[in-house]
């Protein structure tokens, strides 16, 4: 299932949070080889989850970390603008209306679904938000992965080349796009609409979730 948690609430579910963290260790300094920091705990933090960020996670039947993404608003300090702006030729994303996703991550051996499931939470963020885009950083070996999602970015810009190419990217939730998502995740759209309601009670007011 998927869980909607901020920074100050991830103490609800300690050992899904760490596992989540152990995870992106895993994924991003293991296996992909990332400039990134590992702290004593094997966790890989950096400056932008002090920042109590929204996390979106999937909890495996077993109770583990299968997938997790987080996000930001951009009206804050973020990756894309912070480390990649020189990417867009156009000057910052700075909009209530434009989260950031980062940190996209799956545990070892965890089915395609479970990307699937991560990027229909993202879909419900943006609908009961009222947010219109998200904007990520993403390298190549996540074109094939959002395709098979059916849900791929229009591209803002890029460096390198072959599989080094790091590409910032912007994302719409249409209606179309979030029944390709909900039947690749095996998901009905009722029960993510659930899963998203258990987390927050009732959809956030527009106007609290344009400043949160």
């Amino acid at each position: 299932m998927l869980h909607y948690l901020y920074g100050h609430d991830l103490h609800q579910h300690p050992e899904l949070a760490a596992a989540m963290f152990r995870d992106r260790a895993d994924q991003f300094h293991t296996r992909l080889g990332w400039d990134v920091t590992i702290d004593e705990q094997g966790f890989e933090r950096d400056q932008y989850d002090d920042l109590d960020p929204l996390y979106v996670i999937w909890e495996n039947a077993d109770g583990g970390h299968g997938g997790s993404m987080r996000f930001l608003p951009t009206t804050g300090p973020v990756m894309v603008n912070d480390v990649f702006g020189h990417m867009l030729g156009g000057g910052p994303v700075v909009s209530p209306l434009i989260w950031e996703c980062t940190r996209f991550c799956l545990a070892r051996n965890a089915p395609s679904s479970v990307a699937a499931a991560l990027m229909l939470g993202g879909g419900e963020i943006m609908t009961n938000f009222g947010i219109r885009h998200f904007v990520g950083v993403f390298d190549a070996r996540m074109v094939r992965i959002y395709r098979a999602i059916g849900s791929s970015p229009e591209v803002l810009g890029g460096e390198g080349e072959g599989r080094e190419r790091i590409s910032v990217g912007l994302w719409e939730f249409s209606p179309e796009a979030r029944a390709r998502v909900a039947a690749r995740a095996g998901i009905p759209a009722e029960l993510s609409r659930l899963w998203f309601d258990r987390s927050f009670g009732t959809p956030p007011p527009r106007e609290m979730a344009l400043t949160a």
